[in-house]
């Protein structure tokens, strides 16, 4: 007969507590493992942006902290259509969207800030000012990585570029899109109404290319652009799809073969980001335009006049530890 001391309870009472954790970390690390699994052909199918930088020299200073730093992510959409499985082969000629996503070192918020194509900007190693756009076809990636560096003067993280039919694949794959959309207009067959719409497949594709049923093009183009983007984030991260991984590894298989990452982006990375900002919701995802001046003619080139007075205030606000209380001006 064992007689039942208060040290042998204590002690088995420790071996059911490490019991317990063990089954639970063996839990988690089969959950793990089989989400690394069950992506890992998606990952495989997401290009690789072989060289997204330029030369350490040429890039802007890292300031050592003590923290952590802000992360700041390059974002290009493509008209293109890859004839050869690659989306870079005609990136320079059909970039039509530039984002840069900043997040702060306090990962409270996301800044999303839309770099008008059109703007009319310095492209290093050219001389004269040149449309944004043009870096790509002059230097490739690597040379929008430089040119964007300059005009936010910090550094570019990673760099992600999607097709517009990624698009159309994610905003099927979400079920649709619940977006605010402001002015409304009709593209080919799709009539978009004021108001809160939801878009899907080939009416997302046509909303987010629109631009000719504007009197301010590119403005109101980019402008919804952004919309469908924050739409597409809430619904992301809906309690559904952050509880079901299941469901997220499906959404990432859709729309992976229309991605190219830089080799910067790896599943640990992301997932380390993402347990970072585990408690952000999408109220704290900002969107807005960098500052212009409107638009002008530079020769024959309809140009996008760029505000760097106000440019200087974004970038203070991106040498800021925290984002919380950033309020973007307006835009028009």
């Amino acid at each position: 007969m064992t007689i039942e001391t208060p040290e042998r309870k204590r002690h088995v009472g420790r071996w059911i507590g490490i019991g317990v954790v063990g089954v639970v970390v063996l839990a988690l690390l089969a959950a793990i493992g089989w989400y690394f699994l069950r992506i890992q052909p998606s990952v495989e199918q997401v290009e690789t942006i072989e060289t997204a930088f330029p030369e350490e020299s040429l890039r802007p200073t890292v300031e050592p902290t003590e923290g952590a730093a802000p992360i700041n992510v390059l974002l290009l959409g493509s008209d293109a259509r890859a004839t050869d499985g690659s989306l870079l082969t005609s990136l320079g000629d059909r970039a039509d969207t530039i984002l840069v996503a900043h997040i702060p070192p306090d990962r409270e918020t996301v800044q999303i800030m839309s770099i008008m194509r059109d703007s009319w900007v310095e492209v290093p190693g050219h001389a004269g000012m040149r449309k944004v756009n043009s870096a790509l076809a002059l230097g490739g990636v690597p040379l929008m990585v430089q040119t964007v560096e300059g005009i936010i003067d910090q550094r570019i993280d990673h760099v992600a570029v999607i097709d517009f039919e990624g698009f159309k694949e994610l905003t099927t794959a979400l079920g649709g899109v619940t977006l605010d959309n402001d002015i409304a207009f009709t593209e080919g067959e799709h009539s978009f109404p004021a108001g809160e719409i939801a878009v899907a497949g080939e009416e997302a594709l046509a909303y987010v290319r629109a631009r000719y049923p504007f009197s301010d093009g590119d403005y109101q183009r980019t402008h919804n652009q952004r919309a469908l983007l924050r739409g597409a984030i809430e619904q992301l991260m809906t309690r559904e799809n952050l509880t079901n991984p299941d469901r997220l590894a499906t959404i990432f298989a859709t729309v992976s073969p229309h991605l190219a990452m830089s080799d910067t982006v790896s599943l640990p990375v992301a997932i380390e980001l993402a347990t970072q900002m585990a408690q952000l919701d999408s109220s704290r995802v900002q969107t807005f335009t960098m500052p212009t001046l409107g638009t002008g003619m530079e020769g024959s080139e309809s140009v996008v006049y760029v505000n760097w007075d106000g440019v200087e205030q974004i970038r203070a606000a991106f040498d800021e530890e925290s984002m919380t209380s950033f309020s973007p001006a307006p835009e028009r």
